[in-house]
């Protein structure tokens, strides 16, 4: 199957949205498929031989957060040109919403269209006024995926219509066959994330920095991530900070290697999350997860099963549950188990498969509707692959 993907965010910045969108598209050329995505990206960025560039992202504030976006008309002409050139069985397109280049693909394009939505937010002002404007290309969409209840719910009450819920997928068994690294391990709690990005959550988890140290004063913090360390510590006293290492931006394998190593994963986000990937990436590396209560978090985590949840934004709560499970061994390790367990569901081999399924599904009704079949609905015929 010729299969074409949009990424609307820059390709060079890391994100959920671009690991996703690299990962399906490397499954699917396993799989024997012949996948193109088209994306943001600098002129000075390497990128596989599968990814085309559309151009230069510009920073744009959207759902809490900056997504580096690419819009306008030279954008338009170079989307044009991709689909042109691909003629692809099927086109995926994400955040189809934003000002991106999704829209303009769902603008320019014709034949089948497959839609995933990651945005939670349930109050999106912008989402409303752009309704009226977004409706005509959204008409256009073939099948709706949302990756998660929370970001269906926002498309329905957004923008109408429906949505499928499939999740983000992860290769289980890279991070499982991680190998730990011995410096990273003994008394350590990790955090991965923008560390400048407030909604991500380490001013939350430095608050409980010094509680934690004060029952625990071997312990130490390692966080991975963009921004400015020096700012994001200012506040602490040195002999705080000393048991912080920053490690900066990291491979995919030392990410890997750290979730690994660490006695606990430290998911503190105050909100904005439609998934959690970070947290399905910590499950299937056998990190035993604490993670603020979000709706989103507690779905990945199965209401609780396998991970220790706790207030938004609450520092001693999250203080009393890292010294709890520190000297609590065999609740660390029963976490770790179930969570292995649980996280299979959301391995490739499993999302992968039910995403081929939303594009068999349209690509045949496509042909079915030029045939002179009566037309079906997207999600009936998507009942009927499944079962």
């Amino acid at each position: 199957m010729r299969i074409g993907v949009v990424c609307p965010y820059a390709w060079d910045v890391p994100g959920g949205v671009q690991f996703h969108v690299r990962d399906l598209a490397e499954h699917l050329i396993g799989l024997g498929h012949e996948v193109s995505v088209l994306a943001p990206a600098d002129d000075d960025t390497p990128l596989p031989p599968y990814v085309t560039s559309a151009g230069r992202a510009v920073p744009v504030p959207y759902n809490g957060s900056v997504a580096r976006l690419n819009f306008g008309f030279l954008s338009a002409a170079r989307v044009r040109r991709w689909l042109h050139e691909g003629r692809f069985e099927v086109l995926h397109i994400h955040e189809p919403a934003t000002p991106s280049l999704s829209l303009l693909a769902c603008w320019a394009a014709s034949g089948p269209i497959v839609a995933t939505f990651h945005t939670s937010n349930p109050r999106s002002r912008a989402m409303i006024a752009a309704e009226p404007i977004l409706q005509p290309a959204l008409e256009k969409i073939s099948a709706r995926i949302a990756v998660s209840e929370y970001a269906r719910t926002t498309l329905v009450e957004h923008l109408g219509g429906d949505a499928v819920v499939i999740p983000n997928g992860v290769d289980v068994d890279f991070f499982a066959s991680a190998e730990p690294k011995p410096e990273w391990q003994g008394e350590t709690i990790g955090f991965v994330g923008r560390i400048n990005e407030p909604r991500k959550g380490l001013p939350t988890l430095l608050e409980a920095l010094p509680k934690i140290l004060a029952e625990r004063p071997a312990v130490r913090l390692i966080v991975a991530g963009k921004g400015d360390e020096e700012e994001a510590v200012k506040d602490l006293p040195r002999e705080i900070r000393d048991r912080i290492t920053f490690l900066g931006m990291v491979s995919d394998q030392d990410k890997a290697r750290l979730l690994r190593s660490v006695d606990l994963y430290i998911a503190p986000n105050t909100g904005g999350e439609s998934f959690g990937i970070i947290l399905v990436e910590a499950l299937s590396a056998g990190a035993p997860v604490v993670a603020s209560d979000l709706d989103a978090f507690r779905q990945v985590l199965d209401g609780g099963s396998s991970g220790e949840l706790f207030p938004v934004e609450d520092g001693e709560a999250l203080a009393q549950a890292v010294i709890r499970l520190l000297g609590d061994p065999e609740r660390r390790e029963a976490l770790s188990d179930t969570g292995s367990r649980h996280v299979r569901r959301f391995d490739w081999s499993t999302v992968g498969a039910d995403i081929l399924a939303v594009y068999e599904t349209v690509t045949t009704g496509a042909a079915a509707v030029t045939d002179g079949e009566p037309a079906t609905t997207w999600r009936s015929r998507l009942r009927l692959a499944r079962d």
